[in-house]
């Protein structure tokens, strides 16, 4: 992938700021000013000791590009929007993002996302401040997220597997590493970044938690932020089929982890199953279609996943 060409738009904070914290926030086709509007919020607490980075990553869309460089402009905190001319896709992204920011510590902080409380970037100030810590993950939620119809199961998915709080998630805490709620100590990211050969979607924040938790260990704290950004159903089953390659390059670099995780042990339970395919198609039509019960819809689409996975395992 050759490089891309970039365009930059910083505001007038952004060349006299000394950051302490560097907020990164990647976007392909979805609006990030809501999430700027709120964390200007905290801006006069603040005091310049955060800046924002963000990263249009080559969605080709003019106006939402116009729109984010307006919304960097209009900012009091010290910002900078980064236009990409081609995708990168997640992993290079991020990791560019990681290039262009300028402070310590670095938040990543997906653009669907909405902090849950009005000090959110002071909350992690404070942990800098205390601690040094090397890697938090903060938590998310779907409390801000309106309970419709259209995204009912992939809330019911989220608060059953992933909208847990720091006490449950320290059990198992290289599991629970998402990038949409991320704070990375510098020295810790350019030892350790994001795996570019990752295409697709998902699994390479994952597999990037457990290369550093072996190394500087996760902490989890109470400090979330609302996903926005639920999907329907069809697009859901869509993320997972694009996710089975990524799920196998997890399970050659880190089989001992892998291993332990109930979606891995459902995969090779399938994968001995006959007419597989059959049936896969079976739970996909229960998981999309919401005449099922809510609660067998999640279970149908768990096993479509698996079965997905039970061809790379």
């Amino acid at each position: 992938m050759s490089p891309p060409t970039e365009t930059l738009t910083d505001n007038t904070a952004w060349a006299a700021a000394q950051p302490v914290l560097s907020v990164l926030i990647p976007f392909y086709r979805d609006d990030p000013t809501p999430l700027l509007v709120m964390l200007e919020r905290e801006a006069k607490a603040l005091n310049g000791r955060v800046e924002i980075v963000t990263l249009d990553d080559g969605g080709g869309d003019i106006a939402l590009t116009r729109r984010a460089a307006e919304q960097v402009a209009d900012l009091t905190l010290p910002a900078r929007l980064v236009a990409l001319d081609a995708n990168q896709g997640r992993a290079r992204g991020r990791n560019r993002l990681a290039a262009l920011a300028r402070a310590k510590h670095l938040l990543f902080l997906d653009s669907d996302m909405a902090p849950d409380a009005p000090d959110f970037l002071a909350r992690y100030l404070a942990m800098i401040a205390r601690d040094d810590p090397p890697v938090v993950f903060g938590g998310f939620s779907v409390k801000q997220m309106p309970p419709l119809r259209r995204f009912a199961l992939h809330r019911a998915l989220s608060l059953r597997g992933e909208c847990l709080v720091a006490a449950v998630r320290s059990l198992h805490p290289e599991k629970y590493v998402f990038t949409s709620n991320l704070l990375v100590r510098r020295d810790v990211f350019e030892a350790e970044a994001f795996d570019e050969s990752f295409t697709g979607w998902g699994w390479e924040d994952v597999e990037w938690g457990m290369r550093v938790a072996r190394r500087y260990g996760v902490t989890h704290v109470d400090n979330a932020a609302t996903h926005l950004g639920l999907d329907t159903a069809q697009a859901l089953a869509g993320k997972y089929e694009q996710s089975a390659q990524n799920f196998a390059r997890v399970v050659a670099s880190h089989p001992e982890v892998v291993s332990t995780y109930p979606s891995y042990r459902l995969a090779r339970a399938l994968k001995r199953l006959p007419m597989v395919k059959t049936w896969r198609g079976l739970l996909k039509w229960t998981a999309i279609h919401p005449v099922a019960p809510l609660t067998a819809r999640v279970l149908a689409l768990k096993a479509y996943r698996a079965a997905l996975y039970a061809e790379v395992v």
